[in-house]
């Protein structure tokens, strides 16, 4: 066979240090509930039996940031609550991601023009690492957006801190 063959035992699986620890990031991310406004009604239909976010390692949703590593952002920001979002972005572990979701988070939606309170896009405060469209985004879109961050964290390197190739970050199409 091989030059490796009958080197090791028949227990021994040898893989890549930075495979290994993004499968399992990618295969268990835990979202923190963020909903500000009508998205947040989508987030939660992702949640329900009919399109199930937990075959994709992403059902536990957490209400604290110490224990999220993904905060979706459903909804319409404005500069006081822009304040509570960084703080929380602040307060979750490494490595943290974030998902704008619906075009009030990406760009401040229909008040973009005149809404003089609402910030024209979460990206504004905090990086932003997916961004899903819509007014409200359908819940296939919120799962095409957390298969694409599972993608990005798949090309992440673990022991440098790079990524293979640089990932952007992507829109998603409602």
């Amino acid at each position: 066979m091989g030059a490796l063959s009958g080197r090791f035992e028949n227990n021994v699986i040898t893989t890549r240090v930075d495979w290994l620890l993004n499968w399992a990031r990618l295969s268990s991310i835990w979202p923190m509930t963020f909903g500000l406004a009508c998205c947040a009604i989508e987030m939660m239909a992702v949640g329900a039996s009919r399109f199930d976010i937990d075959r994709f390692g992403a059902g536990a949703f957490r209400a604290t940031p110490r224990q999220a590593d993904l905060m979706i952002v459903a909804g319409t920001v404005n500069f006081k609550m822009g304040q509570r979002v960084k703080r929380l972005y602040d307060q979750m572990p490494g490595p943290k991601y974030v998902m704008a979701l619906g075009a009030c988070a990406t760009g401040g939606g229909p008040y973009h023009e005149y809404g003089y309170t609402v910030m024209k896009g979460v990206d504004r405060i905090i990086p932003v690492d997916v961004y899903v469209a819509g007014c409200p985004p359908r819940p296939e879109a919120l799962l095409e957006g957390l298969m694409l961050l599972q993608e990005k964290i798949r090309r992440q390197k673990v022991l440098r801190g790079e990524e293979f190739p640089p990932v952007p970050a992507q829109p998603v199409e409602a």
